[in-house]
């Protein structure tokens, strides 16, 4: 891609895929405006002979038997009535399977086993509004870049490490699950030396088989001197296999509401050419979650997830990345990657190729200069690129990666939003800003896994 010299090219925003309106063919020239519903032709007129009768019988003939219209009425109705009835019943069926398979909606928690169901709101709010107390007591988080295990006091209200004593990978899968990620992709737990702390959570080894929260208590002291460190997927590990690629050069991508439907979703990993969906079903996607607060004038809270019908098979080459973790603060200047099929150029066509290029984090002080982007760049956002130029995303790119390596780990720092042109001096590339974003997402992780 080259960058953008002379004046500043149009703002463009995030706005996905365009399907052409439909349209239909013009009638041929001289051809009749109306469709032709009757012949040209004059009717002919039907000939007759009237017959005369020779002689009269002394009993006027029986009329022809009629059908009765009730007759055939009432059958007509009862097949209505048996269509109607076979759907309700199959209709009933399905919501009396779905709510016993799925005791909450999609966009709240259980309870426990109470069956109460809470909005993910009000979970780890400081305040108990499940009947047991579990939005408040299976408060689990992971904290900076080593994954410090954390688990919030009511009581305190306050979020302390796990000391490593007696903990072991049974522990970590249930920690695990309820952030929201599968058994099937945990990764490990082990202990992290680290004498920061002054209190900690610790394993009641004699409190018997109950629940592992209930085992938990506050202490002062942790003989192993070691916290847990907890991995719930195997991320942010690089490929072996790393080729160079052309820089991209902005953004574009979709606004709350177009194309909505999951249906209309196709999800491929793995790929490096547009080319290859051809010959690929991709996964398809089952639901897709907008965040609630997403403003199209601003592009606040410009993020949204997608969940899968399956799940998607990690490879040598389909890896995933890791979400920041709270306690990370990334650093202006900091270097950062963005990716993409996006133009190359201002109004250019997407690639078939997959690029990338680095750029480096901007400050959001200065991002909000009066000559940059004056003031426009929220808390959710974060801006990156050569404010000389040059290097950027573009249309194609939105809703693609901003990634960072720190501490051997791989970390999404940001989702491609928007821009003032492409690659244009003083315009650098606007980002989802991720860690805001990493609570809602775990919310709605938990709510539908």
């Amino acid at each position: 891609m080259t960058s953008t010299l002379g004046p500043p090219p149009p703002y463009y925003e995030n706005r996905g895929f365009q399907p052409e309106a439909p349209y239909t063919a013009r009638p041929a020239a001289g051809a009749h405006p109306y469709p032709q519903l009757f012949s040209t032709n004059p009717p002919s007129v039907p000939s007759y002979v009237p017959r005369v009768a020779t002689h009269q019988s002394s009993r006027p003939a029986a009329p022809p038997p009629r059908r009765t219209c009730a007759a055939s009425l009432r059958k007509t109705i009862i097949i209505i009535l048996s269509i109607l009835i076979v759907i309700c019943c199959a209709i009933a069926a399905f919501f009396i399977w779905y709510f016993v398979e799925n005791h909450c909606l999609s966009s709240l928690i259980e309870c426990g086993s109470s069956g109460v169901c809470m909005p993910p709101s009000q979970w780890c709010d400081g305040v108990s509004d499940c009947p047991n107390g579990e939005d408040e007591t299976r408060c689990v988080r992971l904290f900076g870049p080593n994954f410090i295990l954390e688990v919030y006091s009511p009581v305190s209200k306050s979020w302390y490490p796990v000391c490593h004593d007696d903990w072991n990978d049974d522990y970590g899968k249930i920690a695990c699950k309820d952030m929201g990620y599968s058994v099937d992709t945990y990764f490990y737990s082990r202990g992290v030396p680290d004498v920061s702390f002054k209190s900690y959570m610790k394993l009641n080894t004699s409190a018997g088989n109950i629940d592992l929260y209930k085992k938990l208590y506050s202490s002062g002291s942790c003989a192993s001197e070691s916290v847990v460190s907890l991995r719930c997927i195997e991320c942010g590990l690089p490929s072996k296999s790393v080729s160079i690629m052309n820089r991209i050069v902005g953004g574009s991508g979709a606004v709350l509401g177009r194309l909505s439907d999951p249906h209309s979703w196709r999800v491929y990993a793995g790929i490096l050419n547009q080319d290859e969906m051809l010959f690929r079903s991709g996964y398809k996607v089952q639901l897709i979650i907008s965040h609630p607060d997403y403003d199209t004038d601003s592009k606040d809270n410009d993020v949204a997830l997608m969940k899968l019908e399956t799940p998607l098979s990690f490879t040598e080459t389909v890896r995933p990345v890791c979400l920041p973790n709270p306690g990370m603060m990334f650093q202006p200047n900091q270097q950062c990657w963005i990716s993409g099929w996006g133009a190359e150029y201002q109004g250019g066509k997407t690639s078939n190729n997959l690029n990338y290029v680095a750029v480096p984090l901007i400050e959001r002080s200065r991002c909000n200069a009066v000559y940059i982007y004056n003031g426009m760049i929220l808390p959710t956002m974060i801006c990156a690129g050569d404010l000389a130029g040059g290097i950027d995303s573009c249309q194609g790119d939105s809703g693609g990666p901003l990634v960072t390596h720190h501490h051997s780990v791989w970390w999404l720092v940001g989702d491609t939003s928007w821009g003032t042109g492409c690659a244009t001096p003083n315009k650098p590339g606007v980002y989802g800003n991720m860690t805001v974003f990493t609570d809602w997402i775990y919310k709605n992780m938990q709510a539908n896994r």
